[in-house]
C-alpha cells in the first residue's frame, strides 16, 4: 500500500491540480480504491445547537452578528431537543452526529452542558463530533472525557489568503486548537472552503497546509462556498464544478487514508457533479435538510442517488466508553456560575 506522506511540497500539490482532468481522476480513484471501499460513504448529520450571534467576521458566514443575513441569534438548545434530533438522524441512517455552536470559543460554563449532550448522543450508539470554535487544552480534554470522538476546526483557506477572509482571529489560533484536540486524543476533522475568490495556487496552499499537519486530519471536509446574501462573499462568482472536483481529487491523493467529506454546497450540485466527486475520492457527506444555517440535499434525494450509483452508507461500530463525570466541569462551580 502507498505510504502516507507528510512531506508534500506546495509545488507538488499544485502539479496535481494542474494535471489533465482524466489523469487526475484516475490517480485519485486509484488512491481511493487502495485505502477505502470505493462504494461506501460515511453519513453524518450536523445540528446547530447554538445559532447566530458570532462575534467573528468570517466573510462567508451567515452566523456573524455583524452581517444582516436574517439569521437570528438563539440560545443553546436544550439537552432533550438535541437528543430528539440525534434520534431522528440515527433513524434516517446517520452514523455520526455533529453539534455546532456559533461561538468564537466556548466559555468554561458552556462546556458541561455540551459534555452532557455528547454523552447522551454517544449513548445512542452514534459517533459524536462537535465544532464550537477555539478550544483550550483543558476544554479539549473535558470533551474527550465526555465521549467526544471528533472535533471539527477548519483552517478555511491558504495561509496567504486567510487575511482576506477573516480578521478576528489568526490562522495560528486555529492551528493551536487543532494541537489541543490532537493532544487530548480526539480525532480531527479539518478542511476548508473553496470558491472564495482564491486562485488555484492558493487552493494548493490550503491542501498543502492540511497535508503537512503533524497528523493528517481523520476527516477532511471540502466545502464549496455557499453565497449568502448579506455576507461579503454574496456576489462571489461560483467556482467551476470541474475545479471543485480537482480539489477533491488532490485532497484524496495527498491524504489517502483520510475521509474526504463532500460538505457545504451540495444543495447546488447536480447528481452528476456529486458522482464525479465520489469517483475522485469523496467518501463522506452530511445528511439531512440543514447544514447549520444553509440548505442541504434531503435524505430522499441522497438515498436515490446512492441507489443509482450503487453506493451504500458505511456502517460504523461505536465502542461504548465510560464518561469521566469527575472532569466534566473544568472550572468549578464558582466560575461556572459566573
Amino acid at each position: 500500500m502507498t505510504a502516507i506522506r507528510h512531506d508534500w511540497s506546495r509545488d507538488e500539490i499544485l502539479a496535481l491540480l494542474d494535471l489533465p482532468f482524466a489523469d487526475l481522476l484516475a490517480r485519485a480513484h486509484a488512491a481511493h480504491r487502495e485505502h477505502h471501499d470505493p462504494n461506501a460513504v460515511q453519513v453524518s448529520t450536523l445540528l446547530s445547537i447554538k445559532t447566530g450571534g458570532c462575534p467573528e467576521d468570517c466573510a462567508y458566514c451567515p452566523q456573524a452578528a455583524r452581517y444582516a443575513t436574517g439569521v437570528e441569534a438563539q440560545k443553546l438548545m436544550s439537552l432533550d431537543a438535541v437528543l430528539a434530533k440525534a434520534k431522528q438522524a440515527k433513524a434516517a441512517g446517520a452514523t455520526r452526529f455533529c453539534m455546532g455552536a456559533a461561538w468564537r470559543s466556548p466559555k468554561d460554563r458552556d462546556i458541561p452542558k455540551v459534555a452532557e449532550m455528547i454523552g447522551a448522543v454517544k449513548s445512542l450508539g452514534m459517533e459524536t463530533c462537535a465544532t464550537l470554535g477555539m478550544l483550550s487544552d483543558t476544554q479539549a480534554h473535558v470533551l474527550k472525557g465526555a465521549g467526544l470522538d471528533y472535533y471539527n476546526h477548519n483552517i478555511d483557506t491558504a495561509p496567504e489568503y486567510y487575511g482576506e477572509i477573516i480578521h478576528t482571529r489568526e490562522l495560528q489560533d486555529r492551528l493551536d486548537t487543532l494541537g489541543h484536540v490532537r493532544d487530548a486524543g480526539l480525532k480531527t476533522c479539518c478542511g476548508g472552503i473553496v470558491g472564495m475568490g482564491e486562485t488555484r495556487e492558493q487552493r494548493a496552499g490550503l491542501l498543502h497546509t492540511l497535508a503537512t499537519l503533524p497528523a493528517h486530519p481523520d476527516s477532511v471536509p471540502i466545502n464549496r462556498l455557499v453565497r449568502v446574501a448579506g455576507t461579503p462573499l454574496a456576489e462571489e462568482r461560483e467556482l467551476d464544478g470541474f475545479e471543485f472536483v480537482r480539489a477533491i481529487a488532490a485532497a484524496r491523493i495527498a491524504m489517502p487514508a483520510s475521509m474526504v467529506r463532500l460538505s457545504a454546497g451540495r444543495a447546488e450540485m447536480s447528481d452528476e457533479l456529486q458522482a464525479l466527486c465520489f469517483f475522485a475520492g469523496a467518501n463522506s457527506i452530511f445528511y439531512g435538510e440543514k447544514l447549520l444555517t444553509t440548505g442541504n440535499p434531503d435524505t430522499e434525494r441522497d438515498l436515490a442517488l446512492f441507489d443509482r450509483l450503487g453506493i451504500h452508507a458505511m456502517q460504523v461500530e461505536v465502542k461504548s466508553e465510560t464518561v469521566h463525570a469527575d472532569i466534566v466541569d473544568p472550572c468549578g462551580a464558582e466560575t461556572a456560575a459566573a
